[in-house]
């Protein structure tokens, strides 16, 4: 073990040296995107320049945090909605995280918070300007959401009070235990009221069989999800987790949609031929990691690419094997159309990890460890998102003591570079390797 990252150390050295001493002609290049992954930068850049033409013609324009129901919104003719933490994301991958950052910061607001709310009010404040998106065109309703991001509520709140947009909060009971019959009709009153809050703002009635075909098709994108994560148990596995940090993109911003179900079903399909052909990201695979926190979004690349030099492959990640699955679970949680289309969606609002305790998350990372086979979990303590890493030490010492499975801790920000430090983690990465 001790051999291989020693050869790895210096397989990375001599491609430095040999990187300073090449013209620009001969330095590598990127790897080739796949089909599906063409698709998906096709389909993204199409959704943002048609958000921003509906936006110029009089759409009625919705902000929403990643988790709020967007199928309700596909019930009125002319309304349309952006994400802005995928927003954040896509703009800490393509390297403009820091600038944005920082003119928030110019502006007063603390580097401690969230990467994410910086990033927003930055490019929110400064008109969209060094956007990959252009930014987003402004809301005439702002809807948060409690239970996964309480920094939420205030960050929304910012605009609700410069702007004089509205703004709708989503109160949703964090579970201890899964959720309660009490829970969920609470959850679906807030759902006809924020339906009844659209209609008189945008002056359009709620057509409801349009909704449920919108929950009809987000249910058959999480069944395809669940079947790409599926690839990552065989060994060696056929995707990273870094596979999925990218392609989750259409479920936060356009799920509902039936391009979404064609794209995943067209992802499951070329993923399938390419393992039939012996095509796996890390061949000679030795150690099986789970992630668990929010995708560090300026990283994705480089830190995969030395994984793989190591032989190690973080097949899976708590960021994503929550979607389309309950509490404490990860396995698919399944609509038939028996039930109605809001108590499914409300039956769903505590899928992701930040509303969950601690005996509920260890409870899903158990099963993901069994499932997957791993070997050793990296627990990302992520100076952003302190809801989700606020458990993680007691988690560890679960996992360390009830599954006898060794882990690591290191310090990321999912957007923020000036928070990371590559080599310290990397430091920290080779020594649990060589625990293994």
């Amino acid at each position: 073990m001790t051999e291989n990252l020693e050869r790895a150390r210096k397989n990375e050295g001599t491609s430095q040296v040999r990187s300073a001493e090449t013209t620009s002609t001969n330095k590598k290049e990127k790897p080739e995107k796949t089909e599906s992954g063409k698709r998906l930068t096709s389909m993204l850049t199409n959704q943002y320049t048609m958000l921003h033409q509906k936006a110029a013609q009089g759409a009625f324009v919705i902000w929403v945090s990643i988790v709020v129901p967007v199928e309700i919104f596909y019930g009125f003719e002319n309304v349309v909605f952006a994400v802005p933490e995928s927003h954040a994301a896509m703009t800490a991958g393509k390297g403009v995280a820091p600038l944005q950052c920082e003119k928030a910061e110019n502006m007063g607001y603390s580097p401690d918070i969230c990467s994410y709310a910086r990033i927003d009010l930055g490019t929110a404040f400064d008109g969209g300007k060094d956007s990959p998106t252009m930014g987003l065109p402004q809301p005439n309703l702002l809807i948060s959401n409690n239970n996964n991001c309480s920094l939420m509520v205030k960050w929304f709140d910012v605009y609700k009070r410069e702007w004089g947009v509205p703004h709708f909060n989503l109160d949703i009971p964090f579970c201890y235990s899964p959720q309660t019959e009490e829970s969920r009709k609470y959850i679906q009153g807030q759902f006809q009221q924020l339906i009844r809050t659209i209609e008189d703002l945008s002056g359009e009635k709620y057509q409801p069989e349009k909704a449920a075909e919108a929950v009809y098709n987000s249910s058959q994108t999480y069944a395809c999800w669940k079947q790409f994560l599926d690839f990552a148990k065989q060994q060696p596995a056929g995707i990273t987790a870094f596979d999925t940090f990218v392609q989750m993109a259409p479920i936060l911003t356009s799920r509902g949609s039936k391009e979404v179900v064609e794209h995943y079903n067209f992802l499951l399909e070329e993923t399938g031929e390419r393992l039939a052909r012996g095509e796996y990201p890390v061949p000679n695979e030795r150690y099986r990691l789970l992630w668990d926190n929010i995708a560090p979004w300026h990283q994705l690349r480089k830190m995969s690419t030395r994984l793989a030099e190591l032989d190690a492959n973080i097949v899976t990640a708590s960021y994503t094997y929550c979607m389309g699955s309950l509490e404490g679970d990860i396995n698919l949680y399944s609509y038939d159309g028996s039930e109605h289309p809001l108590e499914y969606l409300a039956r769903l609002q505590n899928f992701s990890v930040c509303p969950q305790g601690l005996n509920l998350r260890f409870q899903s990372m158990r099963k993901a460890i069994n499932e997957f086979n791993i070997d050793g979990v990296v627990f990302a303590s992520n100076r952003s998102c302190k809801v989700y890493s606020l458990m993680q030490i007691d988690l560890q010492k679960k996992v360390t003591r009830e599954l006898g499975v060794p882990s690591v801790f290191i310090d990321v920000d999912h957007a923020d570079p000036r928070k990371y430090s590559e080599e310290t983690t990397f430091t920290r990465l080779e020594a649990l390797l060589e625990k293994l």
